[in-house]
């Protein structure tokens, strides 16, 4: 079976679609959304609408818990596109009231967590699965937090939210996509791994392309199965020009996916 994993799409239409139309040539069987449909970009309808579509299911993230609800937490910049976000899928001249109410039910139907055979699957981690983030620096800087986490995952774990594509292992260790031949990982027989496919809409790790992962694997088995990540080029001055275009988002919300930051 092969599985693609997204993540943390932010309302970047230009960057799903590229991504989307990857996927499609890799013959793979199923779409899985690790959370953030909406939030920072300028297209949250269109983004909802695609992945309702295309994947099999989208999990919560905390971007879409808060323009469901209230947005905690979060920076100046970070609520005001929450806000904002909330009003575009609101009625409007542009969509009908049966268009709107489908969206909302949508977002309103994701799940914290996604449990499958081996396979864990949450948005930040599983002791927090809406908002806990796991960053590569946590082998070093937090070994008892890394601990902590492996200890509520019996094999392997999906997660989104730092939009830094890569692997961590139980010993603990954390495999970036330079440390990888052909951006492939592979499960043993013995490991915990937690799986991060980086982010479709607003990559983090210093790459502008889109993320994502294809997870090549027995149903429900994680031993043995064959991760492969890849990065996907799209327009990105489109969604820059568009973020420039909306009053209420900043201009560095786009400026910073010129760089992946």
């Amino acid at each position: 079976m092969k599985t693609a994993l997204i993540s943390d799409v932010h309302a970047n239409l230009a960057a799903l679609q590229a991504v989307l139309a990857h996927i499609d040539a890799q013959g793979v069987d199923r779409i899985l959304s690790l959370g953030d449909v909406v939030g920072y970009g300028p297209d949250p309808a269109e983004c909802v609408d695609l992945v309702a579509q295309r994947c099999e299911w989208s999990l919560l993230g905390n971007h879409d818990y808060a323009v469901l609800y209230e947005p905690t937490n979060f920076n100046a910049a970070a609520e005001r596109a929450a806000f904002w976000t909330r009003d575009q899928l609101e009625p409007n001249e542009r969509w009908d009231a049966e268009t709107v109410k489908r969206r909302w039910e949508f977002l309103g139907r994701m799940r914290v967590r996604v449990v499958e055979g081996d396979f864990l699957a949450v948005h930040g981690s599983p002791r927090k699965p809406v908002n806990e983030y796991l960053f590569p620096d946590d082998v070093v800087q937090s070994p008892s937090k890394l601990a902590s986490v492996f200890s509520r995952i019996d094999r392997a774990c999906t997660v989104g939210h730092t939009h830094v594509p890569g692997v961590f292992t139980d010993d603990p260790e954390f495999f970036y996509l330079d440390d990888l031949d052909d951006n492939t990982f592979s499960i043993s027989g013995t490991e915990k791994v937690i799986i991060n496919p980086g982010s479709v809409g607003q990559p983090r790790d210093q790459d502008p392309r889109a993320s994502y992962a294809i997870v090549e694997h027995e149903p429900s088995k994680a031993v043995g199965a064959k991760v492969v990540f890849h990065r996907v080029e799209y327009p990105i001055e489109e969604t820059v020009e568009k973020i420039r275009a909306i009053e209420e988002l900043p201009d560095w919300l786009g400026e910073r996916l010129l760089q992946g930051r």
